[in-house]
């Protein structure tokens, strides 16, 4: 058995038939320490700001060549039709729900213009909802 202050290394077989596996040291958690963090004051308020959109799909949607959805046809949370996506750069994010099920942020690209949705082997069948929502922060100073 060889120690290390990562690990130890044990030396034997084992069940699934190989030979040597590392054992990583248990971690203790203490609450006494002698460093204080400093205290923060910021010097605003930062100031959360929620678009959601929504599409309710009006023919299935297959996605064999991706496809793209322009703005137009989406509606926001007062019922109004939207001519363009809010997008905040860099201070925010964009969530895609399609059926209720947030996406991995790696399928789609949201621009003011359109939702873009990759290539895959899928459909969105007609009926389903599609939202996007589109998160933004600001900084209020006081």
């Amino acid at each position: 058995m060889v120690n290390n202050r990562n690990y130890q290394k044990i030396e034997q077989t084992c069940e699934c038939g190989c030979e040597d596996r590392f054992v990583w040291p248990r971690i203790k958690a203490s609450t006494a320490s002698s460093i204080t963090p400093p205290v923060i004051i910021p010097s605003g308020t930062i100031i959360p700001i929620v678009n959601r959109y929504f599409y309710i799909v009006t023919a299935d949607i297959h996605l064999t060549n991706g496809a793209t959805l322009n703005a137009n046809l989406f509606w926001d949370d007062n019922g109004n039709q939207v001519a363009a996506f809010t997008i905040f750069q860099p201070n925010g994010y964009i969530n895609l729900f399609i059926n209720g099920v947030m996406q991995e942020g790696g399928i789609y690209t949201v621009t003011p213009a359109s939702l873009v949705l990759d290539a895959d082997n899928a459909t969105i069948y007609r009926g389903t909802p599609i939202i996007i929502e589109s998160l933004g922060f600001i900084n209020q100073t006081t």
